[in-house]
């Protein structure tokens, strides 16, 4: 007997079986998706599915596809029916001892890396066993899987590269990008995020090695926020780069070139993001990663009013850290319009939790934009950002030059303005100084210390340290993780303004609405329902944000948030709309346990 089954080209199927879809459609209990064509996500835990491609999987094949591959967890039947007797040992093991097994193996590693790997390996092999173990041990695996080890490993990605994912498309498929994307075997993406590696957390160029970023984000985009795996896709743009050590290494994966820029960058991302639409239609969302300053907010401000797009770095990043800021309210006391803000920093993070802070001060009504612009300043490389220096400053930070006499670095402009909110963009490690931080708590209470630059060994400063140099006064959140600190007796735990909180949340908000632009507020939406996670034993801590062991029930309100502004604001194509969006929500996020094959 043959051990597959031809079926034939899956759209030839799903005509074909649209009819028996259509009506089992009702037995169907929860959601895979709105194009969960063969119910597969939507079943529930009890009904038995059919596990294919363009045959249905038995034998060796079924054990080397990581999405039906369950492993030792096969029972007798499905040995049987899917001819894997004697292909796997004799001895029946559950995915949760399966889930042990795996954690035991990369607590072994002592190298973050060598974590990095053996996990990220897992999702070559078994899909649903590596979001199972990614869900039911976040905490844990969040640092291995996204900042900061990710940072290390987009470094040496051409070293420890094993198996492409994603779609790499470089200045060489000029005039062919709508054919790489049919090249992609799944034909109902969701959610895209690309990067063109040139600023890479803060690690700077790292051209085509840059890829695993976005390969980070989808994961965490289904572990955390429930998108189905096979409606994601990763993109890296290859232009080159300017990193000569890249460069220089045998083993680097890119293209060997200076970085291009100007009509020739302009015109291949243009071709990418026209085929985006023309391969997956109008609702597939575009998330920018890690675009260098100058091309970020160019991007963003083209094709925003014509494509569902964002920017994680300017506008995810604006929403986690200002979820932080009104959590940390009921501390400080007021609203934010009575809080004066200092960022050091002034790229796409800096400029873009500026924005997200004025538009929220604005929205409460006493203030308007231009008003709430004011009550925040900038710090970048040459000093206070000033009406003085109007002429040279870059595009985005002409709305925050002030009139105000020139300081020159960070220390003189705490002196000379006297925030109560100290914001870390900077890239830069160890630039919230012993002196800075004394200098902020000497005339402040409790001021709000945000040190959000990642990977770790960037951050403005430790979390030890801006309890210490401010006497136990602050209020602190880092964009990197740090363990809790105990100050004169006291024990803090430490916030991670993570964009994991976020974007997740976005992505499935946009999904379950059918959206078809993304708008501010829909952001302010996201970090309104995020700060409502905290409650006052967090605040106890000065905790202000929750733990990751809730992130999907979190996400899942987020994207109701999320999907209820696109609603109001008109920019939803799913309806009716649902009566209780949170119930919907989670309805249509993916489920990693295993399906029972028939």
């Amino acid at each position: 007997m043959a051990k597959t089954t031809e079926v034939g080209h899956h759209h030839d199927v799903a005509e074909l079986l649209e009819e028996k879809d259509a009506a089992a459609g009702a037995a169907i209990v929860g959601g895979g998706g709105s194009k969960d064509v063969f119910g597969e996500d939507a079943a529930t835990e009890e009904q038995t599915i059919t596990p294919w491609s363009r045959v249905i999987a038995s034998g060796l094949e079924l054990l080397r596809d990581p999405r039906y591959n369950k492993g030792s967890a096969f029972t007798e039947e499905e040995r049987d029916r899917h001819y894997l007797r004697g292909l796997l040992p004799p001895n029946i093991i559950s995915q949760e001892l399966q889930v042990e097994r795996i954690l035991h193996n990369v607590r072994s590693y002592e190298n973050p890396l060598e974590k990095y790997v053996a996990v990220m390996d897992l999702q070559e092999r078994n899909e649903r066993l590596f979001y199972k173990v990614l869900i039911d041990h976040v905490e844990e695996l969040l640092p291995i899987v996204y900042t900061p080890t990710v940072g290390e490993a987009c470094q040496k990605y051409g070293n420890i590269f094993r198996r492409p994912r994603g779609l790499y498309i470089s200045l060489k498929d000029k005039g062919k990008v709508l054919d790489i994307l049919k090249n992609w075997p799944e034909k109902n993406v969701e959610v895209i995020v690309v990067t063109d590696g040139e600023r890479i957390l803060g690690l700077g160029d790292l051209g085509l090695q840059g890829m695993g970023i976005p390969v980070g984000k989808l994961a965490l985009y289904t572990a955390l926020g429930g998108i189905r795996p096979s409606s994601t896709l990763p993109v890296a743009i290859d232009v080159g780069t300017n990193t000569e050590s890249l460069l220089n290494n045998p083993f680097y994966i890119g293209l060997r070139q200076k970085r291009a820029t100007g009509t020739e960058y302009d015109e291949l991302l243009h071709e990418f993001m026209s085929a985006v639409k023309k391969a997956y239609g109008e609702k597939v969302l575009v998330q920018f990663e890690d675009f260098a300053n100058h091309n970020a907010f160019r991007l963003l401000a083209k094709y925003n009013t014509t494509h569902l797009v964002f920017n994680d770095d300017i506008q995810g990043t604006a929403a986690v850290a200002l979820a932080g800021l009104i959590a940390a309210l009921p501390l400080t006391g007021g609203t934010l319009a009575d809080h004066k803000f200092l960022f050091f920093g002034a790229g796409e993070a800096g400029t873009g939790i500026a924005e997200i802070i004025a538009l929220e001060i604005s929205r409460q009504g006493k203030h308007t934009l231009e008003e709430a612009r004011k009550k925040i300043y900038l710090v970048d490389s040459k000093g206070l950002v000033t009406k003085s220096r109007y002429d040279s400053l870059q595009e985005f930070k002409k709305l925050y030059a002030h009139e105000h006499e020139p300081c020159s670095n960070l220390v003189s402009a705490i002196k000379a303005l006297k925030p109560t909110v100290l914001i870390g963009t900077s890239g830069r490690g160890g630039t919230f100084t012993k002196e800075a931080l004394e200098e902020i708590s000497s005339y402040q209470d409790q001021p709000i210390i945000f040190a959000l630059s990642n990977p770790t060994s960037q951050s403005e400063c430790t979390a030890e340290e801006a309890y210490k140099y401010t006497k136990g006064k602050c209020i602190f959140a880092s964009g990197s993780p740090f363990g809790p600190v105990t100050y004169e007796g006291k024990t803090y735990t430490i916030g991670q303004s993570n964009n994991c909180y976020i974007f997740p949340g976005m992505g499935l908000g946009c999904i379950v609405s059918g959206a078809i632009r993304v708008h501010d507020d829909m952001f302010l939406a996201a970090a309104e329902s995020l700060a409502a996670n905290i409650k006052q034993d967090h605040l106890d801590k000065r905790q202000l944000f929750p733990s990751f062991t809730e992130i999907r029930d979190i996400s899942a309100n987020i994207g109701a948030a999320v999907a209820a502004k696109a609603y109001q604001l008109g920019l939803a194509t799913r309806l009716p709309q649902p009566k209780d969006l949170v119930a919907h929500a989670k309805s249509c996020m993916y489920s990693p346990t295993y399906r029972q094959y028939r």
